[in-house]
């Protein structure tokens, strides 16, 4: 990765179709802004006269909306806050973890996937693609059947007995019990 010498923030925002890198390039003596997502930019200015103030753009599949806001803090020193789909980074970071579920699975193929459930909407991810899914309710819970290549998957959601805990997900890929992500 090339030395940017105006780097003044780094973040990795997880989304449902991954894990996204941004970085935010500040020139406080030229003005100049610029933001790379995964390593490619996609927004650039040159000499903006004015240095705070936000810049907004959109960030994965879902469009999640992300503003870097630039605010002075005395003499010629700025912070740097992201904020994503209006909620402070650290928040909304703490609400993705309650909201997903990921598993990282290596097939024996040598496929490696990155399989996500977003527990609002029940949809299912992989390496970033929303996959077909076929739920059904079975004895202890529900199952949702899927594929990850030619690999049969199934998500199984049952009750934890405790209310503070809610339901259990699981991911058993080719009738192996797969560990859920611990980032």
């Amino acid at each position: 990765m090339p030395f940017h010498g105006d780097l003044v923030g780094a973040w990795e925002v997880t989304l449902s179709d991954g894990v996204h890198s941004v970085e935010f390039e500040h020139g406080t003596t030229t003005g100049k802004r610029v933001i790379r997502v995964d390593g490619k930019e996609i927004v650039r200015r040159d000499w903006m006269f004015k240095l705070v103030g936000p810049e907004v753009f959109l960030l994965g599949k879902s469009n999640a909306r992300c503003v870097i806001k630039v605010e002075p803090v005395g003499g010629f020193s700025y912070s740097y806050e992201l904020e994503v789909n209006g909620k402070s980074y650290h928040k909304f970071n703490e609400n993705q973890s309650r909201a997903m579920r990921t598993w990282l699975v290596n097939l024996p193929s040598d496929e490696q996937y990155r399989v996500v459930l977003e527990k609002d909407t029940l949809d299912i991810w992989a390496n970033g693609q929303k996959l077909e899914a076929t739920g059904e309710f079975v004895e202890d819970g529900t199952e949702t059947h899927f594929t990850l290549g030619s690999w049969p998957a199934i998500i199984k959601a049952v009750s934890s007995g405790n209310r503070r805990e809610g339901i259990v997900h699981s991911l058993i890929v080719n009738d192996r019990l797969i560990p859920e992500a611990t980032d």
